[in-house]
């Protein structure tokens, strides 16, 4: 007999963005997540997750890998990773080169998802990769970066130093049905954005566990989903906490540029009704209240995408207001499992 998945059932994780707020700088912000990754080890979260994004003034973790390290230097049990490495962005011997230091250090706590996206605008991009072309070669880039941990097929190989030999386990992280279908090819795990990419979740997870193919990593399909998630004493404390996120989203629809975290405000009083509805629109799917909505809301998301796990981003411009936020979440867990 199947058994509804639920909070308890499924494992929780974090999504960080190093987030810089209005009035500090990136020392602030890493040292902040640092502190939010070591509260997080002790209320019972699987992974701790970074991701790479380029010229945003308000996001401290471009420098994904050295991040990882920071935040795996300063814990002993989470897993540390990435969520995610834009590949196309990279080398694939680097990218090996370093997640195998990393593996090396923290053995057994370091994930590598990846995804083909730029984390940019296409200046950015341009500066990155030199050229608009590199998403287009995904499949053979991570298939070159897979051979890397491996090992080398001849003695004259180019090899991967740390690197080959290690087990990273590689997850293929999207926004769309691309990764999907290719994480059920290779049999890898899957990650889908579903916090801001909300219209695609459904289809995409159904791609990937349609087109699962066992292999040597996963004998069944594994799925993980985005949720921006926001849990206060209140839900209307909650949702004026989570208008920092929508002022993001307000900037990204106004094509501004991008800026430093803000501190919550009304929207109402600078956003048209166009502009509000858009907003909320795309994100009618974050979950944001007192504790007893948030767990409402969260069993719901996990029924609807069957999800094994569930990595929450939690953009809230004070840091102890995010704190509390997650650790309201993880009580909710560790209370439905032992339930």
């Amino acid at each position: 007999m199947t058994t509804t998945k639920k909070l308890g059932n499924v494992k929780l994780s974090i999504l960080d963005l190093a987030p810089i707020v209005e009035g500090s700088t990136a020392s602030d912000a890493l040292r902040n997540s640092l502190d939010l990754a070591q509260h997080a080890e002790k209320w019972g979260y699987t992974r701790y997750w970074v991701a790479e994004h380029h010229s945003m003034p308000g996001i401290a973790s471009s420098a994904t890998s050295l991040v990882i390290g920071h935040i795996a230097g300063g814990t002993s049990t989470i897993r540390v990773g990435s969520g995610g490495i834009m590949l196309p962005n990279h080398a694939p011997l680097v990218i090996a080169e370093q997640f195998g230091t990393l593996e090396s250090l923290y053995p057994g706590r370091i994930d590598l998802g990846l995804g083909r996206a730029p984390g940019s605008d296409r200046q950015t991009m341009m500066a990155l990769r030199r050229d608009l072309y590199g998403g287009e070669n995904f499949p053979a880039m991570l298939e070159e970066l897979r051979g890397f941990f491996r090992g080398p097929e001849s003695e004259k190989a180019v090899r991967a130093v740390p690197g080959e030999g290690l087990e990273v386990p590689i997850w293929l992280l999207g926004s769309s049905d691309f990764s999907a279908r290719l994480a059920g090819e290779l049999g890898l795990p899957f990650g889908f954005a579903s916090h801001f990419s909300p219209d695609f979740t459904l289809p995409a997870l159904d791609i990937y566990r349609s087109s699962f193919k066992p292999s040597a990593y996963l004998d069944k399909p594994y799925a993980m989903v985005g949720v921006n998630a926001i849990a206060a004493d209140t839900d209307e404390h909650a949702e004026w906490l989570g208008t920092t996120l929508e002022q993001q989203f307000l900037n990204l629809i106004r094509g501004g540029v991008p800026r430093k975290i803000q501190p919550p405000a009304d929207l109402e009083g600078f956003a048209n009704p166009y502009e509000l509805t858009a907003v909320r629109n795309q994100l009618r799917t974050a979950i944001k209240g007192s504790p007893q909505t948030v767990e409402a809301k969260l069993n719901a998301f996990i029924e609807q995408t069957d999800a094994d796990e569930v990595i929450i981003n939690c953009a809230i411009y004070d840091h102890q207001e995010r704190l509390k936020s997650y650790e309201l979440i993880a009580q909710l867990g560790l209370s439905s499992s032992k339930e």
